[in-house]
């Protein structure tokens, strides 16, 4: 089907054409064979009965031949008066002469009792039981012949009377059915004969045939291929055995005079192909030129050529009417690709570089190639920043979606009002999500920058009567110290901005340990896999306590590594490769298997202290992880209720399906869950009032930023108002002073957490640290 669409369209047009033409002379073909077939067919059957006469004359004919050779000898006076004197020597003589002289096998004298007497040939029993059959039942009618099989041959035997005057006895001659026969038969009917015979219950055999047979056994040669040769069979009575007679026409000697009139046929057809093919090829030639002249337009266009003329677009056919449709279009695609030239490299939002034109002008920053895949390493250093704001999703869903687009214009401004020249470039790559190339810039001098941008960030936004306090998070990349490509300068200032985000830093430059594919991460990680085994993790608990109470209730569960060569390693550096490589389960499950070993120990003679532990997104899609918890705390003997479960919104979002099984799951078991960083990530009121949550975690950047923001402090009481509607607990993190606290209070907070409180201790710490806190710390008043 492809080579067919390779071919032009005049060359397919003159194909259909003749393979119509095909088709018919196909059909007329066929029509006029199958006729002549069918009268070939009925001509072989007439032939065939005629045959039928002229096979049945001849048998007639040799047959009187028999009787008058029969009674010649019958009548011979010697011969009588041999018979009388029985003179067996001159009977047997006159028997034999009388045979030979008109070709008869068999010749025999019978008595009057149509027992033999003598014969002319040698004669077994079989033959003389034979010929005794034959004597009785031919005796009385000398006219009348008889078939008979001897010897596996068809013999056409006749009797004649002996009488001297009265009858002494019978002549019996025999005269086989031969080759010489159906040579006859066929000379003169132009048919051809198989004679076969069998005797007794023996399959038939063929014994003579007009047809030529094979150098195998003639006699087991079958009939002719029924599609050359018709045949008409002919059964005859015959004693000792079968006869068949099969007369045989071939198909191909009547039809070849027919087929002069084929050839020609054949002939006409080939003529009429060449004709239909060159009028076909010449028809749709006045077709398609045309529509060649419009594929030459497209090439045009495809080659962004829209200043051609389309011609044909004065014709009032369907090529016309074709082609001032492509003259629409083309005016079409002039104007659109003129608009999308204008867009393709601009942010419509903001009028920024999009990330297109911010890579391509980054190649050119440092001398790339593309096409060579090569970079001038004689190019000036230069240095991209990628900024992130903090929070904008949960002001845009707070504030709405045209305040957020206010929010980025105004970002927008003040990132280009912080270029250093005119040769740096601002660009927005998506979302809330930023880039800054600096021209001739090393690390110092884009953390000089970032340190302008965050500057310019402490001022508030006011827009629409809002009032909302900027921050963001910054990556730096340079080159050629941390890539040579462009994007691999924008990928590492990317995962410095997360690194940034992350840590709560306002800009962090790349450096290898920050990506989790760098050859130092996949040591640590290496190292990781054997630090379980070998005893190298601690927990570690951060206290919860009741806001307004300030009584001790909870804890939350963090680990520590402490590396034999590398010693305490912040959770930062392996956390998150673990969690991009899936070994963040295994820490899962031994954070679990320490907390509840050690959970007896850390509770209170008051009631008991609920330890939260952090669940990652692989955790939430390993199906078979709420089985491993009821295990642990089964074996601990520790309830399910004795835990919270802190998930991240980005988590549950990852696979909500999924993840909403298993926090279903989870719940049912007893554990209680808690939404962690709320406000930061990517969810849904509507997920959050499906999933089975029973507390929310307010992100420690809204609880630190109320001292400075009213903003923040009305995002946090709008949180704690919607947590409580829905019928969950507030927890606060970040909490770090004793003004926050006592704000956090008077808002509604349940619980809190955070550096006021304690930082996170050892757990083998904690109860000696509960009871100091219990007996010597004051609380703010509710």
């Amino acid at each position: 089907m492809n080579r067919w669409y390779q071919l032009s369209l005049a060359s397919r047009m003159a194909l259909v054409m003749v393979l119509l033409l095909l088709i018919v002379q196909f059909i007329s073909f066929w029509f006029v064979r199958t006729t002549v077939q069918d009268q070939a067919r009925t001509e072989i059957k007439a032939n065939l009965q005629v045959g039928e006469r002229i096979f049945l004359r001849l048998l007639d004919q040799n047959a009187a031949r028999l009787r008058d050779a029969a009674g010649v000898l019958a009548s011979d006076f010697g011969f009588r008066e041999a018979i009388g004197s029985g003179d067996t020597e001159t009977i047997i003589s006159a028997l034999e002469n009388s045979g030979e002289r008109i070709g008869a096998e068999v010749v025999a004298l019978l008595d009057t009792r149509s027992r033999l007497i003598s014969a002319g040939q040698g004669s077994s029993d079989r033959v003389e039981n034979t010929l005794n059959t034959l004597a009785k039942d031919l005796v009385g009618t000398d006219a009348e012949t008889r078939l008979a099989i001897i010897n596996e041959t068809p013999y056409q035997f006749v009797v004649a009377r002996v009488r001297s005057p009265l009858t002494v006895g019978w002549v019996l001659m025999g005269f086989p059915i031969d080759q010489k026969l159906v040579n006859d038969f066929h000379s003169l009917s132009g048919t051809h004969a198989l004679v076969m015979a069998a005797q007794g219950t023996l399959p038939l055999q063929t014994i003579v045939s007009s047809l030529p047979f094979t150098p195998n056994h003639p006699k087991k040669q079958g009939l002719p291929d029924p599609d050359i040769y018709s045949h008409r069979d002919l059964s005859i009575e015959a004693l000792g055995g079968r006869l068949k007679i099969t007369l045989l026409r071939s198909i191909d000697e009547v039809i070849a005079p027919f087929s002069a009139l084929q050839q020609t046929l054949a002939l006409l057809t080939l003529a009429s192909v060449a004709l239909f093919a060159l009028g076909g090829r010449i028809a749709a030639g006045r077709v398609t030129r045309p529509l060649g002249k419009l594929t030459a337009v497209t090439e045009s266009l495809e080659k962004g050529d829209f200043n051609i003329t389309v011609d044909g677009t004065e014709r009032h056919d369907e090529v016309g009417l074709l082609a001032r449709g492509f003259e629409r279009m083309r005016h079409s695609l002039d104007t659109q690709r003129k608009e999308i030239l204008h867009l393709a490299y601009k942010d419509r939002l903001t009028g920024l570089p999009n990330r297109e034109q911010f890579r391509l002008l980054l190649e050119e920053a440092i001398g790339a190639h593309p096409a060579q895949q090569t970079v001038n390493q004689e190019s000036p250093p230069c240095a991209v920043i990628i900024l992130n704001v903090d929070r904008f999703k949960h002001v845009n869903d707070i504030l709405g979606y045209a305040f957020g687009d206010e929010l980025l214009k105004a970002v927008a401004l003040r990132l280009e009002s912080r270029k250093r020249s005119e040769r740096d470039i601002v660009a927005r790559l998506s979302g809330d999500e930023f880039a800054l190339l600096l021209h001739q810039a090393t690390a110092p001098d884009a953390l000089y920058v970032a340190e302008n941008i965050m500057q310019a960030f402490l001022e508030p936004l006011a827009l629409d009567d809002q009032t909302v306090d900027l921050s963001a998070s910054m990556g730096i990349a340079c080159w050629p110290e941390h890539a040579l490509t462009a994007e691999l300068l924008i990928s590492r200032a990317e995962i410095a901005m997360y690194a940034a985000k992350a840590r709560t830093d306002a800009a962090l430059v790349y450096a290898a340990e920050l990506d989790s594919s760098s050859a130092q991460n996949l040591s640590l990680l290496s190292d990781l896999r054997v630090a379980i085994d070998q005893g190298q993790l601690r927990l570690f608990l951060q206290p919860k306590v009741a806001t307004c109470s300030g009584k001790v209730i909870g804890a939350e569960a963090l680990v520590r590594w402490i590396h034999p060569q590398r010693g305490m390693i912040p959770p930062m550096q392996f956390i998150p490769f673990a969690e991009q490589t899936g070994f963040v389960r295994q820490l899962t499950l031994w954070m679990f298997e320490d907390a509840a070993r050690q959970w007896h120990a850390l509770q209170p003679a008051d009631g008991a202290l609920r330890i939260a532990i952090n669940l990652s997104t692989r955790d939430l899609l390993d199906q078979h992880f709420p089985g491993h918890l009821a295990n642990i705390m089964q074996r601990h003997g520790v309830a399910a209720a004795a835990f919270c479960l802190e998930i991240t919104e980005s988590a549950i979002m990852d696979d909500p399906t999924r993840a909403e099984a298993t926090l279903n799951t989870l719940s049912q078991m007893g554990f209680k869950l808690s939404i962690d960083d709320f406000g930061t990530g990517y969810s849904s009121l509507a997920y959050l009032k499906r999933l089975p949550v029973n507390e929310l975690k307010i992100d420690k950047s809204f609880v630190m930023g109320m001292a400075q923001s009213e903003s923040d402090i009305t995002i946090v009481r709008s949180t704690i108002d919607l947590a409580h509607n829905l019928g969950l607990s507030v927890v606060a993190e970040g909490v770090e002073s004793r003004d926050l606290l006592e704000n956090l209070c008077r808002l509604g907070c349940d619980e809190a957490q955070g550096y006021y409180i304690s930082k996170p201790m050892p757990a083998d710490q904690f109860p000696e640290w509960r009871l100091s806190f219990t007996m010597s710390t004051s609380r703010p008043a509710a």
